[in-house]
């Protein structure tokens, strides 16, 4: 399913530190870990994740480090840092919140 992209503005975001928070990964094993624990609703494209990826390091919620050795392809591994933590913990607050209320509101709006 394709989602309205105003639906999705400011949760990748969210579904990135929840990912990068349960491994380190660098941008094609975010991607395949994302659309995995998504059973496939989830599905970025480069254009869309590295963009992000770079805005939550420059906020400080993650932090990138090169890795590979040599005659290895080099890669850049994301981890989350305490703030990102912080801020995860944040936004699963309030998602919980925001489900919450939608489920009241939708289920309300189907009994009638």
């Amino acid at each position: 399913m394709r989602f309205d992209r105003e639906l999705l503005k400011g949760t990748t975001e969210t579904f990135i530190l929840a990912t990068v928070a349960e491994m380190p990964c660098h941008g094609y094993q975010l991607v395949k870990q994302l659309k995995l624990k998504s059973e496939g609703i989830f599905q970025l494209g480069e254009g869309t994740l590295y963009p992000i990826l770079y805005k939550l390091e420059a906020k400080g919620w993650i932090a990138g480090k090169w890795d590979g050795g040599t005659g290895q392809r080099r890669r850049r591994v994301y981890r989350i840092t305490p703030l990102g933590r912080r801020q995860l913990a944040a936004r699963s607050e309030q998602w919980s919140e925001l489900v919450r209320g939608m489920a009241l509101l939708l289920g309300a709006s189907t009994n009638e």
